[in-house]
């Protein structure tokens, strides 16, 4: 409090000064506003966190500390200099934080799930609308039996009531999904349905928002104009989740993959907002619904990664956020509430509203089958507001929906029930044992956090048009196959015609589809998994030097580069300088194919027979995820090799040594690996003193076709992975895939890739 006071002593004397400048609105005096806003609610929203409470609680105090409620109650002079009533200035502080209502629904709606609603089905879905019918028709009662002096127009309480009934039965997403996440229950089955819930709320709430908003521009309940804002919904939301998805999609990619500018995606993500955004103003619903929808659509774009999300994260709450919030806490006078009167009805307010959507959330718990203490943890976490109500409540006063004392009820409102929420569901969620079944899905997610596979979002195919190339193809389709992972094909070699070399590029690409699709379909999945999306393949031609090109692809921000060319390998067995070029521009996981015998012959259909060597190690379990991923998509055998070195000692003894021990845990790591996915992995032992000799004799003498290696990428200007695997490479009876792939965090395959 010292620093607020000292901030605002140094404030004050400079806001009056640039005000005297002149009669009209004053941009030296809007800086101090954002400054002032920004500094203090950063201030308080750190102090709300280190509480346990949303940093967002303290972004609304600061705004109440700032406002008529206490310094304008102790400081009145401060308060006017600082925040004068002139309608000029009041509009350029307003038109700030109306992008910020537009930016923070963007921001909600990328952290909407649809997949987790489906998941969870009929629980979320019941807990939901019983969430929204119970304490919508409470809102709508107070809203019949409030006095006329609350109503700002009481010739349109129907409105009003409306407005009430939907402020009332809203959660806020943000607020649930922060204590679930902080209770380590975010991938529980009662953090799912909660947050699920919480999401389909948020959804169908800002639906019926939007809806009570156009009501209110239209001054009446008029047929016409509600069955337009109904239809005009229904479709706006039918385009946008079918062919809109993929419009987006697209405009993402175009712009990630074409400018080269910076940040490029952040700006199409501004302009699809606002384009939906004015879409939805002009079929007669509030701007609010559209930039919502725009968050969802975004989120679930299949390039769009944690870079992206955090760049927009930090200037939506590091800039917008403290500016509406603190502006709407100025806008609440709590001195208003100053009879007692009042005071019961704030009182009663508050009282409704818990009641009401605790009693809906816990009736739906019970109609979608969960169990006492789960309904009461979901009850518990549906009845915050947070900043939803906070903006809610904001567009309703700027529409005349609401007048400053009913406004200030319903701000009070959210801040109790904010405040409430989390100690009340970290109680709740801390008496919830855990099932067996539920213990099995986590540990697989966990798995799928850590692993590679599960973690690889955009692959590139590097490939000529050899069959190598084609064989190189066919494996990254079965492995995009999986999950549906967008791939990009680029075609090397510099044909004299640009059709040919497109022709080419595209018989690639279709390749690459045909194996996914056929992936998609043959793989079995259990119920927990998603059904992934078709595989998006892009195509690029070489128009340059081929470091140079693969550099300019690598930047728009891939996970996995896979090459196949035409001679890997030179007469005497080294990799080619093409090859070394073509992996010298990709800092990423790197994996090289070589075909032979019938995969040569037959790169696209001959069957599948695949043996991966282990070692222990992190590169080795990376190389044996991707082998097993191949054998489940392919539908093929997979056998992890262990070849230990030779040990002069009885074979008896060697049995209890720790070299045995390790063996037969890296192998137990190999089956669970397997089992992950859903595949069956057979294991073997050998000890030789040449680890080359043992592999190549192995895969002979059981007809395997493809061996899998997991190697590091040596130092030097040429392309080496150490004598074990550049033996195998050239001495194997069969194919070869080495993947390079140290370390995880090598995902960022170059310096000004914006996406990875």
């Amino acid at each position: 409090m010292k620093t607020f006071a000292a901030l605002l002593a140094l404030m004050v004397p400079a806001v009056a000064f640039a005000a005297e400048g002149g009669k009209g609105p004053s941009t030296e005096l809007l800086f101090a506003q954002i400054i002032v806003l920004i500094f203090c609610g950063r201030l308080l929203g750190e102090l709300m966190q280190r509480i346990g409470q949303p940093a967002v609680i303290g972004q609304l105090v600061a705004g109440l500390l700032l406002g008529p409620s206490v310094l304008g109650l102790f400081w009145p002079e401060a308060q006017h200099a600082l925040f004068p009533a002139k309608v000029e200035q009041k509009a350029m502080l307003d038109a700030v934080a109306q992008v910020g209502i537009l930016l923070l629904l963007l921001l909600t709606g990328m952290e909407t799930d649809l997949k987790l609603v489906r998941k969870v089905g009929a629980p979320a879905l019941s807990i939901s609308v019983a969430g929204i019918v119970v304490p919508f028709a409470c809102g709508f009662a107070l809203g019949q039996f409030l006095p006329d002096a609350l109503l700002p127009h009481p010739e349109a309480r129907l409105v009003t009531s409306l407005f009430l009934g939907t402020a009332l039965s809203i959660s806020s997403v943000k607020i649930v999904a922060m204590v679930v996440r902080e209770m380590h229950f975010m991938r529980r089955n009662v953090g799912q349905i909660v947050v699920s819930a919480a999401i389909t709320d948020d959804t169908i709430g800002w639906i019926i928002i939007a809806i009570t908003f156009s009501l209110a521009q239209s001054g009446s309940v008029e047929p016409w104009a509600l069955a337009k804002s109904i239809l005009g919904t229904i479709a706006f939301l039918t385009f946008s989740l079918t062919l809109g998805r993929r419009i987006v999609f697209s405009l993402i990619r175009w712009a990630n993959d074409t400018f080269v500018s910076e940040v490029p995606v952040i700006s199409v993500i501004f302009v699809i907002m606002g384009v939906m955004a004015l879409f939805t103003s002009a079929i007669g619903v509030h701007t609010v619904l559209g930039a919502f929808v725009a968050g969802i659509l975004v989120g679930e774009s299949p390039i769009l990664t944690k870079k992206i999300d955090e760049q927009l994260r930090g200037m939506i709450t590091g800039f917008f956020a403290p500016v509406f919030f603190g502006l709407a806490g100025l806008s609440a006078d709590l001195t208003v509430i100053n009879t007692w009167q009042l005071a019961y009805l704030t009182a009663g307010l508050i009282l409704i509203a818990s009641i009401g959507k605790f009693a809906g959330a816990f009736i739906g718990g019970k109609i979608g089958g969960l169990t006492g203490k789960e309904s009461f943890a979901l009850a518990s976490g549906m009845n915050a507001r947070g900043s939803t109500e906070v903006i809610v409540a904001t567009i309703g006063l700027s529409l005349g929906m609401l007048n400053e004392s009913l406004f200030t009820m319903i701000v009070t409102m959210a801040v109790v029930t904010t405040m409430a929420m989390p100690p009340m569901l970290r109680w709740a969620l801390s008496r919830l044992p855990l099932g067996e079944d539920e213990k099995k899905r986590l540990e697989r997610e966990e798995f799928e956090a850590n692993g590679f596979v599960t973690n690889l979002e955009r692959l590139l195919i590097a490939v000529d048009a050899s069959n190598n190339g084609k064989f190189a193809a066919r494996l990254a389709g079965l492995i995009a196959g999986l999950r549906g992972m967008p791939t990009t094909v680029f075609h090397l070699g510099k044909s004299k015609r640009d059709e040919t070399k497109n022709k080419k590029a595209k018989s690639a690409a279709k390749s690459v589809q045909a194996v996914a699709k056929k992936a998609k379909t043959s793989t079995r999945r259990s119920k927990d998994e998603d059904e992934p999306r078709d595989v998006d393949v892009t195509t690029r031609v070489q128009e340059t030097s081929t470091q140079e090109a693969i550099e300019e692809e690598a930047r728009k921000g891939y996970d996995l580069l896979m090459i196949g060319v035409r001679n890997t390998l030179t007469s005497d067995g080294a990799i080619r300088n093409e090859v070394n070029r073509i992996a010298s521009g990709f800092n990423g996981p790197l994996g090289l194919v070589l075909a032979r015998n019938e995969h040569e012959e037959k790169p696209l259909t001959s069957k599948l027979n695949i043996l991966v060597t282990v070692a222990g190690t992190d590169i080795s379990n990376r190389a044996a995820e991707l082998a097993v991923v191949l054998g489940r998509t392919a539908n093929a055998r997979v056998t992890a090799l262990y070849v230990a070195a030779e040990n002069k000692k009885s074979r008896r003894f060697r049995q209890a040594t720790a070299t045995h021990r390790q063996e037969e845990a890296s192998l137990k790591d190999i089956v669970e690996i397997g089992e992950r996915f859903g595949a069956t992995v057979r294991t073997a032992v050998r000890v030789a003193a040449k680890p080359d000799q043992a592999i190549l004799q192995f895969a002979k003498g059981g007809r395997y076709d493809l061996i899998v290696m997991g190697v590091s990428r040596r130092s030097g200007g040429k392309l080496f992975f150490g004598n074990t695997a550049q033996a195998v490479l050239e001495k194997a009876p069969c194919s070869v895939l080495l993947l390079a792939a140290d370390s995880v965090s090598e995902k960022t395959p170059g310096p000004k890739a914006e996406l990875k």
